[in-house]
């Protein structure tokens, strides 16, 4: 379990400043359904590429750190899981978004708990190791 930690870290942070630098890279046309959204939108959107980003490269410190920090994991994967949350808050309040933001928000609430789940695992596994080991990850 501590392997698919560091594994699902390193994933998430990786996507995350590659798809946040998308954002920054290609504006409005990064997001399926907002081509020809406006300055605002793509002023906004380039923002949050920005800011995601910034969440990405949290995921990869953590993932450096050995052991995992479990701490680190449940605020990333409480973001995660409120990002989720407003996309349904969006859904219900807006309607129905372009297909694709469905997928996103359905993988937003399926991976957070499992973030959850396995947030302990690393650390776990490092204080089962014995004294002589542990300075060898």
């Amino acid at each position: 379990m501590a392997k698919a930690l560091r594994v699902l870290a390193w994933t998430m942070g990786i996507a995350c400043v590659a798809i946040g630098f998308l954002h920054i890279l290609l504006g409005n046309a990064a997001m399926p359904g907002i081509a020809d959204a406006g300055p605002t939108v793509g002023s906004f959107g380039r923002f949050m590429g920005a800011v995601f980003a910034g969440y990405g490269a949290a995921w990869i410190r953590a993932a450096r750190q050995a052991p995992v920090p479990a701490p680190a994991v449940r605020w990333l994967a409480a973001v995660l899981l409120l990002g989720g949350l407003a996309r349904v808050l969006s859904l219900v309040a807006d309607g129905r978004p372009h297909w694709f933001q469905l997928v996103l928000m359905g993988i937003e609430l399926g991976l957070a708990p499992v973030y959850l789940w396995l947030a302990a695992a690393d650390e776990r596994a490092h204080a089962d190791r014995p004294a002589h080991a542990v300075g060898r990850s």
